[in-house]
């Protein structure tokens, strides 16, 4: 049970984890930036720890579902007026 609180907490962080990204990454492909996003975030569930525990069973799968979920939540951002302000920002 202590994995899905750590894993929904994670999860929770998304949006504004991938707005520092995207700030601090912006010169940089959105591959790299999802890259990026995924590897803080898969560090921040402890991912390696997980794996050992035996929490997550297939790391393969969890890892494509943790991309799915990065991308709809940026397709989610870019939808949003954050998007719009940011571009009349630059």
């Amino acid at each position: 049970m202590e994995f899905l609180k750590i894993f929904l907490r994670s999860i929770a962080l998304l949006p504004s984890l991938i707005q520092g990204v995207e700030s601090l990454y912006g010169a940089k492909t959105g591959a790299q930036k999802k890259d990026a996003a995924l590897s803080i975030v898969s560090s921040s569930i402890n991912m390696a720890d997980a794996v050992s525990a035996k929490q997550i069973a297939d790391a393969p799968k969890f890892t494509a579902g943790l991309n799915l979920i990065v991308d709809g939540v940026v397709e989610c951002l870019n939808a949003s007026l954050w998007a719009k302000s940011s571009e009349s920002a630059s």
